[in-house]
């Protein structure tokens, strides 16, 4: 249906599936776990943060067990396919990666403690890959909602690398930049692992430990 492409490859905007104008699909009203609106508006005191670690089934059960999150939600940024599908996006043909929204309440929760989570719930170094998960859909990814979160992210980045270099690992290949659109998943993606327990999950730390968000946690 959408041909065949090294899915390990980025691609251009010109070279991107359309997409379309509205979500082809609807999305759970609450949150399966924690029964909280899936999508905006969301209470005044939240911040948003965007994080992509590899299949987003793990991920978003690794940020919504964290306390001081308010919500999360599986999906797709990074690329420019508008209101992709799961099936366009494996393709590796909107640019996207599986991605997670985290919001949280940053008096109980910081950035840099959801940070510290980030780095070390994946392999930052793989590059288009995660596990046995390969191609650009699964790569690394930090995208800051605001500069104070950029800032933070890239010296979080930094840290982390003298850490992973010091114990024997490669160059960290999160891509790192501002946050697009967050194109919600389907239905059956939201909170799967709540739903299916013993479901697949990737999620494989390095075992470096990252000292962003000690002092504070």
């Amino acid at each position: 249906m959408f041909g065949f492409r090294d899915k390990s490859r980025s691609i251009t905007a010109d070279d991107a599936l359309p997409g379309r104008p509205e979500r082809p699909f609807s999305v759970p009203r609450t949150h399966y776990v924690k029964d909280t609106p899936l999508e905006p508006p969301f209470p005044e005191q939240m911040e948003q943060a965007i994080f992509a670690m590899g299949c987003f089934w793990g991920v978003e059960r690794l940020f919504w067990k964290i306390d001081g999150v308010y919500t999360t939600a599986a999906g797709y940024t990074g690329g420019y396919t508008p209101n992709p599908t799961y099936e366009e996006t494996c393709t590796g043909r909107t640019g996207h990666t599986e991605a997670v929204l985290v919001v949280f309440d940053p008096a109980v929760v910081t950035y840099e403690q959801l940070l510290r989570a980030f780095w070390e719930g994946h392999d930052p170094t793989q590059g288009m890959r995660q596990g046995n998960d390969v191609g650009t859909v699964y790569r690394s990814g930090a995208y800051p909602t605001s500069d104070a979160q950029r800032a933070l992210a890239e010296s979080s980045r930094d840290a982390y690398q003298e850490r992973l270099t010091a114990a024997g690992h490669g160059t960290i290949t999160t891509e790192i930049a501002p946050a697009g659109t967050f194109w919600y998943a389907e239905d059956y993606h939201q909170q799967y692992l709540a739903k299916v327990p013993n479901g697949y999950c990737s999620m494989r730390g390095t075992g470096v430990s990252c000292a962003v968000g000690v002092a504070s946690a």
